[in-house]
């Protein structure tokens, strides 16, 4: 694997869905370093960490969730390294029961696939029906990591820009809670 900045020169391969984040980066003037890493999908943790250390940057959970209803949906961001709690999470929240949201929602709502879920699936959001969570713990670190609605790809750009430029130009309100775990 190895580190380029910004989108790739030559998309022939790649999915509509990932060239979309790009033009929506670059349209926002972010800079970003991005790896390619079509042979090993982000699909499981120790591959992330592989990832993760070319990008120098801490591995975030992306979760994809829904009420017992299946009427409200949430993208929660949190740190790899904390444990998930759903209960901790609902409480917070004021939600009596949420679970992770069937692959079909995640696919018409985000038009992503599993192990592709990142924030800037939300592009794909026209009726803002996801709401985005984040773990206060992500908005810490200098940078953010996540995928471009692939995981056969990731990036990296400060977090200042998630929170100045990315969120603000998906016009996503973001809920901000705290969810303990080691960190």
């Amino acid at each position: 694997m190895e580190l380029y900045k910004g989108s790739p020169k030559d998309t022939t391969d790649r999915q509509e869905r990932e060239i979309r984040a790009y033009e929506f980066l670059d349209s926002l003037g972010i800079d970003y370093e991005r790896t390619d890493h079509p042979d090993e999908p982000a699909t499981t943790m120790e591959a992330c960490e592989k990832i993760d250390a070319i990008l120098n940057v801490r591995i975030c959970k992306n979760l994809f969730l829904c009420n017992r209803q299946k009427t409200s949906f949430y993208l929660l961001i949190m740190p790899g390294d904390k444990p998930f709690k759903t209960k901790e999470l609902s409480k917070q929240m004021g939600i009596s029961r949420l679970s992770f949201a069937d692959e079909s929602f995640m696919n018409e709502l985000l038009d992503v696939s599993p192990g592709s879920v990142s924030v800037l699936g939300l592009m794909n959001d026209k009726e803002r029906a996801v709401q985005l969570v984040v773990d206060e713990d992500v908005l810490k670190e200098e940078y953010f990591g996540c995928h471009p609605c692939v995981n056969t790809s990731s990036l990296r750009f400060k977090t200042q820009d998630l929170v100045d430029k990315v969120i603000p130009a998906l016009k996503a309100q973001p809920i901000k809670v705290h969810l303990e775990g080691n960190v």
